[in-house]
């Protein structure tokens, strides 16, 4: 090791350049400049300021005692070329440290999402979980209840019955119901069904589809899929009860949610959306829309998990769902990038504009996230 001591003699700004064959301490109006006599090894040197000196440990590279400490003998051009060259080693050191902590702070930022996004969602089934134990619970104790005052009643009418009638006709009523009960013991098999056929006449599809471009499958799944999705109503909402038909309708909470967004009124709308899907949480569209509505009111975590529900509804991928899917994409890249994690944006603004190849304002935005990427790389 070699170990040079620096007074500093009052300074408050120090500037130390250092390479395996260049060394500079600049404190103005003070330089010291050294071209070791030997080759150093810069990542094992260490430079430490305090007290009013500079003390730097320069490590050999190899074991043998140096005779001066700075080679003299170089002419300035040397000089020059040994500088240039310490200080695009600094330079490139610099970029890659820079380099490193973005991409530290950039998984950090990514895992936190994740864990937070994990928390809520593990929050929101215990939540469910406790819902749907209160209910089965309740549902239980009715339906043992109601039992119960049934059988009460049964029994107290049979009593009632009995106290008023002779003994005569009692007599004929127990063995009426003894009848009664021997009829019912006994197994009335119906006779077979004539067999018969049905016409059905199925609706045309709706595909205009070239049949060399056509996936039939697909398309008739995601038909199948959205008329099973129009069916499915959620009846057990308390809020139900209070409301007209025309507000239990997901579709027209749906279009009530369009025109309050339009106007501005995003909570208003976002309230729409949310009854809509407690109502029907098959509909794609509900969730891209609430996503839209947490995009301006800078709920960006809610916005990308509505946006990833709307896409594993949007299934199969078919032409007829292709403008919901971008929209989808778009909307899920626009909170990522509102989170500053411009590399999940940027992928899922790339996959909007695979599906929409030629939307111009699509292309534009795509190009500014790359800058943005390559800006904070530079």
């Amino acid at each position: 090791m070699v170990f040079i001591s620096v007074p500093l003699k009052g300074a408050t700004k120090v500037d130390i350049v250092s390479s395996d064959e260049y060394l500079k301490v600049h404190f103005p109006p003070f330089l010291l400049e050294v071209f070791p006599s030997e080759l150093v090894d810069d990542v094992q040197s260490s430079a430490k300021i305090g007290n009013g000196v500079a003390v730097i440990s320069l490590s050999k590279r190899t074991n043998k005692l140096w005779e001066h400490l700075s080679i003299t003998t170089y002419d300035k051009e040397t000089k020059t070329e040994i500088r240039e060259r310490a200080l695009s080693k600094m330079q490139e050191k610099l970029a890659a440290e820079a380099k490193n902590k973005a991409e530290k702070k950039h998984n950090e930022k990514k895992y936190a999402l994740k864990t937070m996004m994990n928390m809520e969602n593990e929050e929101r089934e215990r939540i469910q979980k406790m819902k749907d134990d209160e209910r089965n619970r309740t549902t239980a104790e009715l339906e043992a209840w109601q039992l119960k005052e049934r059988k009460k009643a049964e029994e107290e009418a049979r009593l009632k019955f009995q106290t008023n009638q002779p003994k005569a006709v009692k007599q004929k009523y127990k063995r009426s119901v003894s009848e009664t009960d021997k009829r019912k013991k006994q197994v009335i098999i119906p006779a077979p069904r004539v067999p018969g056929n049905i016409e059905v006449s199925f609706t045309p599809r709706v595909f205009p589809t070239a049949l060399r471009e056509s996936r039939v499958e697909e398309e008739e799944e995601w038909l199948k899929k959205q008329a099973e999705a129009r069916r499915i109503v959620n009846a057990d909402i308390e809020e139900l009860n209070d409301l007209s038909e025309e507000e239990r309708n997901p579709d027209w909470l749906k279009e009530k949610g369009n025109k309050c967004f339009a106007a501005g009124n995003y909570l208003s709308a976002l309230n729409a959306y949310n009854l809509a899907i407690r109502i029907n949480r098959k509909i794609p569209a509900l969730f891209s829309n609430r996503a839209a509505c947490h995009l301006k009111l800078r709920n960006f975590h809610k916005a990308i998990e509505d946006s990833s529900q709307a896409l594993e509804l949007l299934t199969p991928a078919v032409p007829a769902n292709a403008a919901a899917r971008a929209r989808a994409h778009v909307r899920r890249g626009s909170a990522f990038c509102q989170l500053q994690l411009y590399t999940e944006g940027l992928q899922e603004y790339q996959t909007a504009l695979k599906i929409d190849p030629n939307n111009e304002a699509l292309q534009a935005d795509t190009q500014k996230i790359r800058e943005i990427i390559q800006g904070s790389a530079e």
